[in-house]
């Protein structure tokens, strides 16, 4: 069996992601050990909250140089994903830098409510083995008030108001928007495919 280590760095969701796991009969491993988190087969980062606590905790727990240094497939769900990229809008923080670009703040307008809470569509825009699967067109669900802005990174956007990265993917380096544990039949194929994708 796959061994999964979600990092247990306080992401308000780690536990709604354990258990979409166990329904994929896979019984993760929640650990802020670096070597623990380095020797597994596949690394999660969850996350609910904001950028800059969440980086100061990976610090004082010394993932941060770990996590940079891992080589196995590696996802960030919601926050987890945003801290991939090199540094957010929110407090002005530096990130993880595995993803080359910044998180900026969605904007507001008629119609179109911040934070973005709720199902939303996916328009996958590169062939991936993470997207086997899911359709254009599929919904996933969401809760977020930063995104990333679309880039070669890019594996489906969806659309609030300005199209956003909805997954990311570089290397090894992977990312949802949205959170899978609360998607539904696209959620667990998501998780899926992640645990059956072979190291990069």
């Amino acid at each position: 069996m796959t061994q999964v280590v979600l990092i247990d760095w306080g992401g308000g969701n780690i536990g709604s992601v354990r258990y979409a796991l166990e329904r994929l009969g896979v019984s993760a491993v929640l650990s802020a050990d670096a070597d623990t988190i380095t020797a597994a087969q596949r690394v999660i980062l969850p996350g609910v909250g904001a950028a800059p606590p969440a980086m100061a905790r990976l610090r004082e727990l010394g993932l941060v140089e770990p996590i940079r240094r891992l080589r196995q497939p590696l996802l960030g769900i919601c926050l987890g994903m945003q801290l991939l990229y090199e540094s957010s809008e929110e407090g002005d923080v530096e990130c993880l830098g595995l993803l080359p670009g910044r998180i900026v703040r969605m904007t507001s307008a008629p119609g179109v409510r911040v934070p973005h809470m709720g199902w939303n569509q996916l328009q996958p825009s590169q062939s991936t083995d993470l997207l086997d699967g899911i359709d254009a067109g599929a919904r996933a669900y969401f809760v977020h008030g930063y995104a990333a802005p679309l880039s070669a990174d890019t594996l489906a956007s969806s659309d609030h108001g300005t199209a956003f990265t909805a997954v990311a993917g570089r290397g090894n380096c992977f990312g949802a928007q949205f959170h899978p544990e609360r998607s539904a039949a696209v959620g667990q194929r998501l998780l899926a495919n992640f645990l059956a994708m072979e190291a990069a």
